[in-house]
């Protein structure tokens, strides 16, 4: 177990039901509904874990074939799958209709184990619209809150009537913000957005960012990546990972690359985009992923931009030390997992200047801020650190030492402080939440 600061010794033992409904943290990254939220809930309960807490994540069942308890998330964390509605995927859309199936099951489960958490903490508005409901049927349990994304920046982003949020997530969002005790934001744009689009009680919201798993993202020598995913040494990669969807913007840097290739051939040769998400062998694509790959063949990309499908993150590190750059032109991203884990690689980011994005990224320093569907500008930066070795190499090594203050040992603890505080055990430390912003430039 992790030696536990004096600060949060009172954490040791405390249980936890952490809902993550429509997503399991142990589904494969980079498909339709699997991301950064993900990663949060996984990393966060293992590190919990080790820490001395006792941490179960609930999520729901789709497939009768898993067991329904699983330890892969090391000592003191498992994952549980409960059944509600189909064993099987289903749309996010239709989860909505199982929330009271799946708050029975989970306390069914408590109740069979003879488990009383001491705190609930949920993700995405569904799992707090569960969370509600087992607070009131275990007597009051506290709830700490993490949206992850928002329907109403969804909207405002949204070019397509088929991406937008439904009413119901809206209401459903303002409904959550208001039956938990505390709403954790992953960054000050995060919670300025709860102000003013949702009209949120500022006094319940503090802001914690996600971390990042050291261990696991940390620099690689190119060569030795380069070799393990069957890129040639001698070429250079420009790197995308993330949810094939609309708000990726992920038109926009092969946009970005078409430009490079017509103006600058040479630089092009033995250079490639490796996009990383989805499915794109698959018989019936989703719409964007057919956009996608109509829209290189359209601008003569299909020799530099390869689409490489889902990856699982126990190589992903390797694509990100294969890479030069990463590039996140995203027209809206709450956080920017992706972000935070190829700095921990020592590789510089270039990012639509949006959400999270905006923190991480140090605009010259670890990265550039470019426009968002701005294929002109995106190019520009991109061909800067294609051309430039010393500038992509000092930009890495910043972005490397940025990246270590997210150490999810860190994270975790402000997290723990959190459930101190809703369970009125360490009063005290209230201004350690209030302590230095995380997002300070480097020194």
């Amino acid at each position: 177990m992790t030696a536990l600061p004096p600060t949060i010794r009172f954490a040791a033992g405390l249980r936890v039901a952490m809902l993550s409904v429509h997503t399991c943290p142990l589904a494969m990254l980079g498909g339709k509904k699997t991301g950064g939220m993900n990663v949060y809930v996984r990393d966060l309960s293992r590190e919990l874990g080790r820490m001395g807490l006792h941490v179960d994540v609930f999520t729901r069942s789709q497939d009768d074939c898993v067991p329904m308890v699983n330890h892969d998330l090391g000592e003191r964390a498992r994952v549980i799958h409960i059944p509600a509605g189909p064993q099987a995927p289903i749309p996010v859309a239709e989860v909505g209709r199982y929330l009271d199936e799946f708050a029975a099951g989970v306390a069914a489960f408590a109740e069979a184990e003879g488990l009383r958490y001491d705190l609930i903490h949920s993700h995405y508005w569904l799992s707090g619209l569960v969370a509600e409901k087992l607070k009131a049927l275990w007597g009051g349990t506290p709830i700490a809150h993490m949206f992850h994304t928002l329907g109403h920046m969804k909207n405002r982003i949204s070019q397509d009537p088929a991406d937008r949020a439904p009413q119901e997530r809206l209401d459903g969002e303002r409904h959550v913000i208001d039956a938990v005790d505390q709403v954790i934001a992953a960054t000050p744009a995060e919670l300025a957005q709860l102000n003013w689009l949702y009209g949120a009680d500022m006094s319940k919201i503090v802001i914690i960012p996600p971390g990042v798993d050291l261990e696991r993202f940390h620099p690689i020598e190119r060569a030795e990546a380069k070799r393990r995913v069957g890129i040639p040494c001698g070429d250079k990669n420009v790197m995308f990972a993330g949810r094939i969807e609309p708000l990726k913007g992920i038109d926009t840097l092969i946009k970005a690359m078409a430009l490079i290739k017509q103006r600058y051939p040479a630089v092009m040769e033995n250079t490639c985009v490796a996009i990383i998400g989805g499915d794109p062998w698959s018989d019936s694509p989703d719409a964007e992923m057919a956009r996608l790959q109509a829209l290189r063949q359209e601008l003569d990309c299909h020799d530099i931009v390869m689409f490489l499908g889902a990856k699982d993150q126990e190589v992903l590190p390797n694509y990100y030390a294969a890479a030069e750059m990463v590039v996140m032109p995203s027209h809206y991203e709450s956080f920017g997992m992706v972000a935070l884990e190829a700095m921990a690689m020592g590789r510089p980011v270039i990012a639509s200047e949006v959400g999270g994005l905006a923190y991480l990224v140090q605009d010259g320093l670890n990265g550039y801020h470019v426009p968002t569907r701005n294929p002109e500008a995106l190019a520009e930066r991109i061909y800067e650190l294609l051309t430039n070795v010393n500038c992509r190499e000092e930009m890495g090594r910043a972005a490397r030492r940025y990246a270590e203050r997210f150490d999810w040992a860190v994270i975790a603890e402000r997290i723990v402080l959190v459930y101190g505080r809703l369970l009125g055990l360490n009063p005290e430390n209230d201004n350690k939440l209030a302590a230095l912003s995380l997002f300070e430039s480097p020194a």
